[in-house]
């Protein structure tokens, strides 16, 4: 058996790199805009302005460095993968092993919020926190072969958790990070007590016998694909053309990623009731030193191939959990019930979209105990 050999690891943002950044930032070449389109074009240039000088000016990244460096990080070697991870324990009681897990356009950053909540001590229980960065986002290593899909991440995440020394352990994740959770419900059922998910995918086949409910959802996922769906098809198709850009410009990067969180989070249009400029930044710099942008989109190019992933979900034992936030195209029960088995928990939300650990982590932590507790009273 491999060597499971996990070495500390530190965020180093290094002056040339932070001074490389702003000369970059503060050389922008913004393009024309059409007077008064707001976001209706894509990114609004006047809030772009504003968070390319607030990165440039005042986002402290010393600061930012001493925060992340508050959690413990560590990077491991698996079948020849980099793989960088947190792994924050729980402060007493009962401790549960829980592995969190991002999607794009976020990373690590994103499930940071949930470690303090989770690892705390609350009727007894407590959890140890495993944030693993995707391959090629953030502090993870970058596949150098085809056939990094989210298959190949379940085992890999597989393998960290056994030489984490975890057997059996919680999975909870959201876009991205919620396919490789699947990976792991179809690799390794025994090992997975429970998966809590955000949200339930909206492109599996759909019915011939759909409910009125669902009709109404496939309308909006149709019209949300149409009006907001083009970078999908770009990331799952080119994503090395649209690399160049990325990597080159961090004005560039800014505006490919913010729009999204716009769209995506319960913002009502205004970005930053929900998203400081701060956290904007400190997602967009792990990205920008990192140069994982590219790596990053080129998951969805692997992921529309994965050919174990489109196969209909072996039988399992696994208890599911779903949070549904209003401002995530939230699917109707009948939706998750054809698709998911052995629901235990499902929770429609007031509040919240795409980002619940950044939107509001206190609700997400609360329903994964909930959730956690559900299942241990099934007996």
């Amino acid at each position: 058996m491999p060597v499971f050999d996990p070495k500390p690891f530190t965020v180093r943002y290094s002056d040339d790199a932070v001074a490389d950044l702003r000369s970059r930032l503060k050389g922008t070449r913004f393009p024309d805009a059409v007077e008064g389109a707001g976001w209706d074009y894509g990114t609004n240039p006047q809030f772009l302005e504003k968070l390319v000088a607030h990165w440039a000016d005042r986002f402290d990244f010393a600061a930012e460095e001493k925060r992340l460096n508050a959690f413990a990080q560590f990077t491991v070697e698996i079948d020849g993968e980099t793989v960088h991870y947190v792994h924050a324990r729980g402060n007493g009681g009962t401790r549960m092993p829980i592995l969190l897990a991002n999607g794009w356009p976020s990373n690590f950053v994103e499930l940071l919020p949930l470690v303090p909540l989770l690892t705390e001590t609350v009727d007894g229980q407590s959890y140890d926190v495993i944030i693993p960065s995707l391959p090629g986002f953030g502090f993870s290593g970058k596949a150098k072969k085809p056939g990094m899909n989210l298959t190949r991440v379940a085992e890999l995440w597989a393998r960290l958790m056994t030489g984490l020394g975890y057997e059996r352990f919680l999975i909870c994740g959201s876009d991205m990070g919620a396919g490789a959770e699947m990976g792991l419900v179809r690799a390794v059922p025994e090992r997975v007590i429970g998966a809590h998910y955000v949200n339930v995918y909206s492109q599996y086949p759909r019915p011939e016998d759909p409910s009125e409910e669902e009709k109404a959802y496939f309308a909006k996922v149709d019209q949300w694909s149409f009006a907001e769906g083009a970078y999908a098809m770009i990331q799952a198709t080119k994503p090395q053309t649209l690399a160049v850009g990325l990597t080159d410009s961090p004005a560039g990067l800014a505006a490919w990623i913010v729009e999204k969180f716009r769209t995506w989070g319960d913002t009502k249009g205004d970005v930053e009731t929900v998203f400081p400029l701060d956290t904007l930044c400190a997602i967009l710099t792990v990205y920008w030193v990192s140069a994982t942008i590219g790596s990053s989109v080129r998951l969805y190019y692997e992921a529309f191939r994965d050919q174990a992933m489109m196969q209909p979900m072996p039988r399992h034992d696994v208890p599911h959990g779903i949070i549904v936030p209003p401002a995530d195209l939230p699917a109707p029960r009948r939706w998750g019930e054809r698709h998911l088995q052995n629901i235990v928990r499902w929770t429609e939300l007031e509040k919240g979209g795409h980002f619940p650990s950044l939107e509001i982590p206190d609700v997400l932590a609360d329903d994964i105990r909930a959730f956690h507790r559900a299942i241990e009273n099934r007996g």
